[in-house]
């Protein structure tokens, strides 16, 4: 029984979204991303993408492209504990993606989402927060596919969701995958 969803997908493909309305719907949500966080904030450095990148880059330097998932095997386990499901939300490296399939097998779906790329940059520049030029967001894609290994989980998701539309949409297309998939547990959310 799936009991872990790790979302994954590139900048601007809306993963913040689906995790944000699987949050309001009372599954509990980890954002690997927070861990990189809490370690810029340790440092007492200011919170930019600049400060985030530099960090996530010596973590996984000095402990393995997979950090962020040993990190927070301890929070998922417990969360589990309490929860029928467990959100995980930003799913980079493909490292991350063995460790987590490694702990938890068969109770790991990946759900990518997948936007076209010229969506994506579109919704990047106008988003509120930590907003990017095109010329930076085309950047980030590259570093996060060349350094980060994000293809590979995108490339091994379960399911993919086309997020081409509104977020209405995005939301329509979410519950059709989780009532197929876990309808004892959507069941239990609503």
């Amino acid at each position: 029984m799936v009991r872990i969803i790790a979302i994954v997908g590139m900048p601007g493909s809306g993963k913040s979204v689906v995790a944000s309305y699987l949050k309001n719907h009372g599954f509990p949500i980890i954002r690997f991303g927070d861990i990189i966080i809490q370690e810029v904030k340790k440092r007492a450095l200011p919170i930019t993408p600049n400060n985030e990148q530099i960090v996530r880059e010596e973590l996984r330097t000095q402990h393995g492209m997979d950090v962020c998932a040993q990190k927070a095997l301890p929070f998922i386990k417990e969360k589990m504990l309490d929860h029928q499901l467990v959100i995980i939300d930003g799913l980079y490296s493909f490292s991350e993606y063995k460790t987590l399939k490694k702990e938890f097998g068969n109770e790991l779906l990946v759900l990518a989402v997948f936007t076209p790329k010229a969506i994506r940059y579109e919704r990047l520049t106008l988003r509120q927060e930590r907003p990017l030029t095109i010329v930076e967001a085309e950047r980030r894609d590259f570093m996060e596919i060349e350094r980060i290994e994000k293809g590979g989980p995108i490339a091994m998701a379960d399911f993919t969701i086309i997020n081409d539309g509104s977020q209405y949409q995005l939301h329509r297309k979410l519950e059709e995958i989780l009532a197929t998939l876990l309808p004892e547990v959507v069941a239990v959310s609503r």
